[in-house]
């Protein structure tokens, strides 16, 4: 999916920082501050590192072969801290002087190389549009350049590292041309094109998925969609938190939306109770377990099956209760979202009332029955679209 620009909200994001690594021509005591630096940064104390890594970026300027020395690494590392003390000016300009260090990214990683200075600055460009495909293409090529390296040198590890990235930068450029670059008459081609590469370089990412989903809701090809994300779940859905293969927090929030979308509320469910275990601050998390179990309650209504959809709308109601208490306690920026919260959270308590004597409400966790259901009505149609 396309990286999201910075923004003063907490998130459980995965952005790449590399740990600058020794090399033997760089002076050993910037080896050890862009070290240091990077575990500071890595430990959320990025006022400590910006101070060890302007300490680097001056031994290294004034070496006797500061070109030999990891100047880029300084300098990226420099642009990652500046991104997360939301100085975004400081931040393009460390990255546009580690662009110049290394124009094609032809250098190795430890030492600045590589595609991240250029999809840092296809993140934070002020343009948009062209301005960030162009930066986009140019880490693309970077990375399919360094995935030719590690085959050639056996590296597979570090093959499928690169795939995954490079996938995740051709949808990060699908994205553009479905937002920013729509009107451009070639843009669904493009998106074709850039989500049918993703998919050859990496089958098995669960972001490449994602993104075709997105593609074909936007054609309106909603059965495809609905494939789609169960082969984008189908990648992380029985693996630990940790592992690789688990889409960073803001893109499964994303995945939760879409979910949504196409009326997957069980599988919506299922996505947003692990973002809460992970991270039970997320108002937005909170926010669409709410929405997906007020949608299945909807469902279920319709059915005539009252036990069924008041025990999705008594979770929901929880759901959105904790919600708009998150919302209230951090001072939200997203006024649609609490408006729309609180507006379906009145919806069900005009239904059901307030949960106060309410037993058997306590808590989303009551509700699988009803869930299950609803999420056995969704893989019943993919398997009749299968």
């Amino acid at each position: 999916m396309a990286p999201t620009r910075p923004s003063k909200k907490k998130g459980k994001g995965k952005q790449p920082r590399k740990a600058a690594s020794s090399t033997t021509s760089a002076p050993p005591a910037a080896r050890a501050l862009l070290t240091s630096a990077t575990a500071l940064l890595e430990q959320g104390d990025a006022i400590s590192a910006r101070k060890l890594a302007r300490e680097a970026l001056s031994s290294i300027e004034t070496a006797p072969s500061p070109l030999a020395s990891p100047l880029g690494a300084a300098l990226t590392l420099l642009g990652s801290i500046a991104v997360e003390t939301g100085d975004i000016d400081d931040a393009r300009t460390y990255f546009l002087r580690a662009v110049e260090s290394d124009p094609e990214g032809d250098l190795a990683d430890e030492i600045g190389g590589g595609a991240e200075k250029f999809l840092w600055l296809a993140q934070l460009s002020e343009e948009g549009g062209n301005d960030s495909v162009k930066w986009f293409e140019r880490g693309a090529g970077a990375l399919r350049k360094a995935i030719g390296k590690a085959e050639e040198d056996g590296k597979a590890d570090v093959a499928e590292e690169k795939k995954r990235k490079l996938a995740e930068t051709l949808c990060a450029v699908a994205e553009v041309y479905m937002t920013d670059l729509s009107w451009e008459e070639d843009a669904e081609n493009r998106c074709e094109a850039l989500i049918s590469e993703a998919g050859l370089v990496a089958p098995d990412h669960a972001d490449t998925w994602q993104t075709v989903a997105n593609v074909r809701i936007s054609q309106e090809r909603v059965d495809e969609a609905k494939a789609a994300l169960e082969r984008s779940m189908a990648v992380w859905r029985n693996v630990e938190s940790e592992d690789v293969r688990v889409p960073a927090f803001p893109t499964r929030v994303g995945l939760a939306r879409l979910l949504i979308e196409v009326g997957m509320e069980g599988r919506a469910v299922e996505v947003v109770e692990r973002l809460v275990t992970e991270d039970d601050q997320s108002v937005e998390a909170w926010y669409l377990g709410g929405f997906a179990l007020y949608n299945a309650g909807v469902k279920l209504k319709e059915k005539k099956k009252e036990p069924e959809w008041k025990s999705a709308w008594r979770s929901s109601r929880g759901w959105l209760a904790q919600c708009l208490l998150l919302f209230q306690k951090q001072e939200y920026e997203d006024e649609r979202l609490g408006e729309h919260a609180n507006e379906l959270l009145e919806l069900v308590r005009k239904e059901i009332g307030d949960d106060e004597g309410d037993e058997d409400d306590e808590g989303w966790e009551d509700d699988e029955d009803g869930e299950d259901e609803d999420d056995e009505d969704d893989e019943d149609e993919d398997e009749e679209m299968q």
